[in-house]
């Protein structure tokens, strides 16, 4: 039902700053999807980063980017955001993008039917 594209992704020193997008494309409305961002780095399972809510601007976060992280969304563009600054080398891994067809984002992984295929962000220190 829904299709979606991470790009953005790249080389960054330690301190610099990033925005990954994530273009949604299908029949079902944008709107009807909460949104999140997931990371996993190697030998690492999955990690929640941020999630919005489907129809408004209500957004959340891990603790692990909190304050240095904002997750966005312009229902015109069908696109979701992710600001990342003040990267660390920890911040290190693919970034995902994934959509549930419900109001409130999920924190687990497993509950996001619609994945896009990641978007690689390497931090040097």
């Amino acid at each position: 039902q829904v299709q979606l594209v991470e790009s953005g992704g790249g080389l960054v020193q330690a301190g610099d700053s990033l925005r990954l997008s994530c273009l949604a494309s299908g029949r079902t409305a944008f709107s009807s999807y909460a949104m999140g961002w997931f990371r996993q780095a190697p030998g690492k399972e999955r990690e929640y980063v941020a999630g919005i809510i489907r129809d408004g601007n209500i957004t959340y976060y891990a603790d692990s980017v909190k304050g240095r992280f904002t997750i966005s969304r312009d229902s015109s563009k069908r696109t979701v955001y992710l600001e990342m600054n003040s990267l660390k080398p920890e911040d290190t891994a693919v970034y995902y993008c994934a959509a549930a067809p419900q109001t409130w984002p999920p924190r687990a992984a497993n509950m996001y039917p619609y994945w896009g295929q990641g978007t690689q962000v390497t931090v040097s220190s």
